[in-house]
């Protein structure tokens, strides 16, 4: 019979009462709700009471944190600078330990600031904090362990502990340190020794079955040995019939080849005959080729005179098309003439009665003077005239470049103005060069796809809001924005192998609709100032949606004010692990282990696709350009259309005085 093992050894306390790793003095400065605190505890038992509110918890909070707890053990705060007092930028917790001896004193430290950054000291000099936990071990100080240290916020959590966990953690805390180890060996060994009765068991019940088997298959073995032999002897049969299917054959061979020997002689003779025979038939084939060769030269020539012959019958043609286009000219220049002999008849006659009626007028004398007048007014027209020409001309010049360039400023405008352009350009530059040439290709061979084809994504999402853009562009990776997506998996997989050269994703959406989180908005969210969640802000095709939402959980993102950027941590009391403000991006993630929360926080980026912009002041610089360019050709046709009249009006003058200087010349 093995040895007893031997019990724990006692620790004996010092002269001093204190047994080593006892708490013998705590300072406090800026910590929670205390300025300044300097605690002395007892060496026996320690009772700290007051009114709510008081501190009691602090100072609790103090000694789990001092001795190298995290801000989750407490279930008060997710962060340590939680625990700096309101008002100040930090603070620290300095706790002294009794050492192995009563001269021994051990004093930790722990510096703490709103920055959420901690910084240790042991006896006056900086450490890591792994020297702190060598030291809480060293005296089996447990922090986590509920049973040796029960915060009050996790009073509920103890509660739930089973039998054996409490048991498990008792023995931890008050028990020999390799107890635990112990008790975790004799419950593996137990259940392995359960699992071995289990496998003897089942051993045993498959040896007695494998029996049973055995005798079955020897009464099967004995049958199959009787087969194989029958089998042989089908064998031996099968091998015995050719050789008695030869020797009936035999004979045969022996005739047919005494007949092909004949008939080779046959065909020696008739190849002889052949041979005789086939010198006239090559001198047949040599003067067939002879004359072929005269019918095709014959061919060629006749095929050159029916080309010249086509091309003299289309000059033929042309040349009788202009022959009887001169005779009609002349026919025309004939009438032509008819009529303008009939008259100079007219006007020659005319001539004469007018010379016969001027005959018997009486003598006239023109008025030089007046003439004269009307012929310096005419030059005046003439000179203003030619200058209202010049002026049009130029104004027609400047009117056709105004119009040139309000057309260029238009289109260049129109361009910038585009919104796919400027989100393509925009992912071009991120990186992505050959979007462009990919985006190209899908729009030509879209009608070689079963169903639509969306992307990039980029393209297919419209926010309108400048803040919820930011949002957007921060929750979903890049990658996703130049994806393309597809609504079938022959799609898929055709579009898959046509992207390769242009190294872009593929994402294909299922046809299963997934349960959907439904959009709802409590009045405890209102209260804190959440208004919307993620995949209410933005609008898409529904395929694009289905697979931004089930992706990238779109869904669970919720979007709240300035107001819920300051009370951000009792979103996660409402069950919301992930939230967007205005300033920052909280996220909570939850432990599958130890249930402890986790956040972090991320600064908002600002949009640089989704509202990607080109230049404003460029466009701006544009607007201005074409209102003024539309009001100058505007301006040029009023002054155009002035000129113009003015030109008809002193043309119309000058013709009437021109009128009136002939009338006054010959009358």
């Amino acid at each position: 019979m093995s040895e007893r093992r031997a019990k724990r050894p006692k620790i004996t306390r010092g002269e001093d009462d204190y047994m080593p790793g006892n708490i013998t003095e705590i300072e406090l400065h800026n910590f929670m709700t205390f300025s300044k605190l300097t605690c002395k505890p007892g060496s026996r038992l320690n009772l700290v009471i007051g009114p709510n509110g008081s501190g009691k918890s602090s100072l609790v909070c103090a000694i789990a944190l001092g001795l190298g707890g995290e801000p989750q053990l407490l279930g008060r705060a997710s962060s340590i600078g939680a625990f700096v007092k309101r008002g100040e930028e930090s603070g620290y917790i300095k706790i002294s330990l009794r050492g192995e001896t009563k001269e021994e004193h051990l004093t930790i430290t722990r510096k703490i600031d709103t920055r959420n950054k901690s910084e240790w000291i042991f006896n006056g000099k900086a450490v890591p904090k792994k020297n702190i936990t060598d030291i809480t071990q060293r005296f089996n100080i447990q922090v986590n362990n509920l049973t040796q240290f029960l915060p009050q916020d996790r009073v509920c959590e103890f509660a739930k502990l089973t039998p054996v966990q409490l048991l498990e953690e008792t023995e931890k805390a008050v028990g020999d340190p390799r107890l635990p180890v112990q008790h975790r060996d004799l419950i593996s060994k137990s259940e392995e020794l359960k699992k071995s009765e289990r496998t003897v068991k089942s051993g045993r019940e498959t040896l007695d079955q494998l029996r049973e088997v055995n005798s079955q298959l020897e009464r099967d073995v004995e049958r199959l040995r009787q087969r194989e032999h029958l089998l042989a002897q089908a064998e031996t049969m099968k091998k015995k019939l050719p050789w008695l299917k030869y020797d009936a054959k035999k004979p045969e061979f022996l005739e047919a080849k005494r007949q092909e020997q004949d008939a080779k002689m046959k065909l020696d003779e008739a190849a002889e005959s052949l041979n005789e025979l086939m010198e006239p038939i090559e001198e047949k084939k040599q003067e067939k080729a002879e004359r072929d060769a005269k019918c095709k030269k014959m061919n060629g020539l006749l095929g050159d005179n029916a080309n010249k012959r086509m091309k003299l019958l289309d000059q033929d043609n042309r040349l009788d098309v202009q022959v009887r286009g001169k005779y009609n000219e002349m026919d025309d220049f004939k009438k032509q003439e008819e009529s303008r002999q009939r008259r100079i008849s007219k006007a020659q006659e005319d001539l004469r009665t007018a010379e016969l009626e001027l005959a018997n007028l009486p003598p006239y004398e023109p008025p030089r003077d007046k003439i004269d007048g009307l012929g310096s007014k005419i030059l005046e027209l003439q000179d203003a005239a030619r200058e209202l020409r010049s002026q049009k001309s130029e104004m027609e010049r400047s009117l056709d470049r105004n119009r040139t360039a309000f057309r260029q400023c238009s289109d260049k405008l129109k361009e910038m103005e585009n919104a796919n352009n400027k989100r393509l350009r925009a992912l071009q530059s991120s990186g992505v060069e050959k979007i462009f040439e990919a985006y190209n290709w899908v729009q030509e061979h879209q009608h070689q796809f079963n169903k639509s084809v969306y992307g990039p994504v980029l393209l297919e999402v419209n926010v309108s809001n400048r803040i919820h853009a930011d949002y957007l562009e921060d929750h979903v990776p890049f990658y996703a924005w130049k994806a393309f997506i597809t609504q079938d998996a022959t799609d898929r997989d055709f579009l898959v192998r046509n992207m390769r050269s242009f190294n872009l994703p593929v994402l294909n959406v299922v046809d299963e609709r997934q349960s959907r989180v439904p959009f709802k908005i409590t009045e405890e969210m209102r209260m804190l100032g959440i208004h919307s969640r993620l995949d209410q802000v933005f609008d898409a095709p529904d395929a694009v949606k289905e697979v931004l939402i089930d992706q990238f959980g779109l869904d669970s993102s919720y979007i709240g004010s300035r107001e819920t950027d300051k009370r951000a941590d009792e979103a996660l009391q409402l069950g919301i692990f992930d939230l967007w403000t205005p300033e920052n991006h909280y996220r909570w993630k939850k432990s599958r282990y130890g249930g402890h929360v986790s956040g972090t926080v991320e600064s908002v980026e600002h949009s640089r696709l989704l509202l990607c912009n080109v230049d404003a002041g460029e466009v701006e610089r544009l607007k201005s350009q074409k209102l003024e360019l539309e009001e100058a050709v505007s301006a040029f046709e009023d002054n155009l259309r002035a000129v113009k009249s003015e030109l008809k009006n002193i043309e119309d003058q000058g013709a009437k005085l021109e009128k009136q200087r002939h009338g006054r010349k010959y009358y």
